[in-house]
């Protein structure tokens, strides 16, 4: 039972309840008891409800097991001073008293056990134990008992007796312990009435005198609508009161044989109580039953509450705008965040649909996702840009995902989900940006700025590759520095470095179409690819790079010709099966050792031998045609 006054909504207990709040439970319990049993002794000779036990029952069931002992002691002294108040015969009123008690006490613990939980008659599961263990077990079980009395104890036959032992504690536990239990727990203080639900009250208790003070009208049921009537504005506790006021009510008139049970002639002086007794016991039934859905309608209110605070929870404070549309964009859910995320309120997004806000050049993206939900996939992520409301456009990765109809599980929508990667969309452009400037400095020389040997090397396999496809000549520049050793020797390295630069300029300067390559091959020797162009085109270029070296007139006092000059091997094949680039690079090579070998500053043709596999006898052997650029 609950052991204080405060209300639920925190205030603080009543000083003096909070001491002697026991004293006071135990007080009550001694008086309760106590008015049970005077009330039900007024009729000792027809088998009323014994409510008596059924009361005691609620204190044991709403209390900690250490303090049974306690309330069983009252409950004992309570209806023996009762009973001797209407019965002086104080033997059999003490033997029915310890009857009473082993009654209320197997009852409890059957309920109890070692559980520390409090009843729960909303809860159907307990509901059914309840009605097993308090109506029906543990009245039988001491009915048995008592046709064990003395013969002249006994009013009827011992099958009599028990049944009607039974049935009277049965149907008292029935109607009094939930509604004790429901008027104890309930704080009436709280649930105080106000304005027009006092009606409800007033037209219940008018009601009742007017069913049970007359006897020729049998509509005892149309109070049934009045308790539930209570029940659905009061609440259990007050609905638990007034089917206690309609019982005692019903009792009264009952006994001085008035009330719609009476009407009857054939019946025995026995039945019209047994059936006050199933009325009252149907009523509590119904409002115990009622109360369980209730109870279940509330618990499921409760969720959906807590589901739609969640969801607002998630929606109002989420990043991401989340958004629930049919197929075709027409939107009935946008959160807050699109006003975060584009700067539309969720009611002028709502008026718009998703494909009006995705930029043009990206629509057949969207189409083809709603194309394959529609065909029952599950999911799709798609990233595109999308319009703010200033007319900006930022990057957005929308996780689309298909909704079905509960009932029939087809396709009815879609759940878009869209996140703002803007930020991550510059931060992959910044890496490929940096991808990409890493790449050029792989295939860079760092000196002179042009394509490295690593480059040379892919961008003549490529060429190779091309020319062999459409059997068009490639010729190969083979450049070196003359003397320049000599040179580094005379002037330093720093002197070296810039004399390189300067002959990579001339080159540059020369070859300007933009399938031709100009790289450095390695130390002061220099590649020019030439695709698509004959020897006498090669031999051309060749000389126009001499003589724009020539021009510059970088002066070398160790040479003969006392600037920087250079040798120049020229080489033209029509790739083809059997050929490799590497003949290409090798004749080229081999005609430069000519123009070494031959005085320097000059360009030297090499021609391969036609017979294949015999391009080492040509570079050993080759017919060479010097030109002397001086």
């Amino acid at each position: 039972m609950q052991g204080c006054a405060a209300s639920s909504n925190g205030r603080r207990q009543v000083p003096w309840l909070r001491k002697y709040g026991y004293a006071v439970r135990l007080g009550s319990c001694f008086l309760f008891v106590t008015l049970a049993t005077v009330f039900v002794g007024f009729a000792p000779e027809v088998n009323l409800i014994w409510v008596a036990n059924g009361v005691l029952l609620s204190y044991l069931l709403l209390s900690p097991r250490k303090r049974w002992a306690a309330y069983l002691s009252l409950g004992f002294a309570a209806q023996a001073a009762g009973m001797m108040l209407v019965n002086p015969h104080w033997q059999m009123n003490l033997v029915m008293t310890a009857l009473n008690l082993a009654e209320v006490l197997i009852s409890a613990l059957l309920l109890r056990g070692r559980s520390t939980q409090f009843p729960r008659f909303t809860d159907s599961a307990y509901l059914i134990r309840f009605t097993g263990y308090a109506v029906v077990a543990g009245p039988l079980a001491v009915g048995l008992i008592y046709a064990l009395m003395p013969a002249h104890w006994l009013h009827a036959s011992r099958g009599a007796s028990i049944l009607q032992w039974a049935v009277a504690d049965g149907l008292g536990a029935c109607v009094t312990t939930p509604a004790c239990v429901a008027i104890f727990r309930a704080r009436l203080r709280k649930s105080r009435i106000y304005g027009i639900h006092w009606i409800y009250i007033i037209l219940l208790a008018f009601a009742t005198l007017a069913v049970f003070s007359q006897t020729n009208v049998p509509v005892a049921f149309i109070l049934y609508p009045l308790l539930l009537l209570v029940l659905f504005r009061l609440g259990l506790g007050w609905a638990s009161m007034a089917t206690l006021f309609i019982a005692a009510v019903g009792s009264w008139c009952t006994i001085r044989g008035e009330g719609p049970f009476t009407l009857s002639n054939s019946l025995s002086p026995l039945e019209p109580f047994i059936l006050l007794q199933i009325f009252i016991a149907s009523g509590m039934f119904m409002l115990y039953s009622v109360s369980v859905l209730l109870e279940r309608q509330k618990a499921t209110e409760r969720k959906l509450q807590e589901i739609a605070s969640l969801h607002r929870l998630v929606t109002e404070n989420s990043r991401d705008v989340i958004i629930v549309a049919d197929f075709d964009g027409k939107r009935s859910y946008v959160s807050p965040a699109s006003e975060s995320m584009g700067g539309w309120k969720p009611e002028e997004a709502m008026a718009l649909t998703g494909i009006q806000l995705v930029h043009p050049d990206e629509h057949y993206k969207i189409e083809t996702a709603v194309r394959e939900l529609r065909s029952g996939r599950d999911d799709v992520v798609v990233e595109c840009r999308v319009r703010k409301r200033n007319g900006e456009y930022i990057w957005v990765e929308a996780a689309l995902r298909l909704v079905r109809d509960s009932r029939t599980g087809k396709p009815s929508g879609i759940l878009n989900t869209v996140r703002d990667i803007s930020e991550r969309k510059r931060s992959e452009q910044q890496l490929q940006e940096a991808y990409h400037a890493v790449e050029a400095l792989a295939l860079t020389d760092v000196l002179t700025g042009l394509p490295n040997r690593r480059r040379f090397d892919q961008y003549l396999s490529i060429e190779w590759r091309r020319s062999t496809r459409d059997r068009q000549p490639l010729s190969l520049l083979m450049l070196d520095v003359d003397l320049f050793k000599m040179y580094n020797d005379t002037y330093g390295h720093q002197r070296g470095d810039s004399c390189l630069k300067q002959i990579a300029e001339a080159c540059m300067d020369v070859v300007s179409r933009p399938g031709d390559l100009v790289a450095r091959f390695g130390g002061e020797e220099f590649v020019v690819v030439l695709p698509n162009t004959e020897s006498e085109g090669a031999l051309q270029v060749a000389k126009e790079i001499c003589e724009s070296l020539r021009r510059r007139q970088l002066p070398h006092s160790s040479s003969p010709y006392k600037i920087i000059t250079i040798s120049i091997g020229c080489s033209t094949l029509v790739p083809q099966a059997g050929r490799y680039a590497t003949d290409l690079i090798a004749i080229a090579d081999h005609a430069l050792y000519n123009a070494k070998h031959n005085g320097r500053n000059r360009v030297c043709l090499g021609d391969a031998l036609e017979k294949r596999g015999e391009v080492a006898a040509a570079a050993a052997l080759p017919q060479a045609s010097d030109v002397t650029t001086s």
